[in-house]
């Protein structure tokens, strides 16, 4: 499999309650010295209103939002395939939301 990127969003196991489900790559890519871990933002198409919620539009993803208060780490052997890539707009909101929740 190949690293996972920035950007892009992928079919993530995340366990048995949470489920499979679409996942944003937050952190960089690992290098070889590193853990292969990545750092996930992921998506649900049960929004509640937060401030925290990021609502992202493409082809590859049904409508709902990437939760920016849900932020997961796990190992690359939990990812299933990449779905897609979004915008570098799109990436900055989620960003944003992601700081504010972190006092960044």
């Amino acid at each position: 499999m190949n690293a996972p990127k920035r950007g892009e969003v992928w079919l993530v196991d995340l366990g048995f309650v949470a489920k499979v489900r679409p996942c944003l790559v937050l952190s960089i890519p690992a290098e070889d010295e590193d853990r292969a871990l990545v750092t996930l933002v992921p998506h649900t198409t049960s929004p509640r209103g937060s401030r925290f919620e990021v609502e992202v539009r493409t082809r590859f993803l049904k409508s709902g939002v990437f939760n920016g208060q849900n932020l997961v780490t796990i190992p690359h052997a939990k990812l299933m395939r990449k779905l897609g890539t979004i915008s570098s707009d799109q990436m900055i909101e989620i960003e944003d939301a992601v700081c504010e929740w972190l006092g960044l």
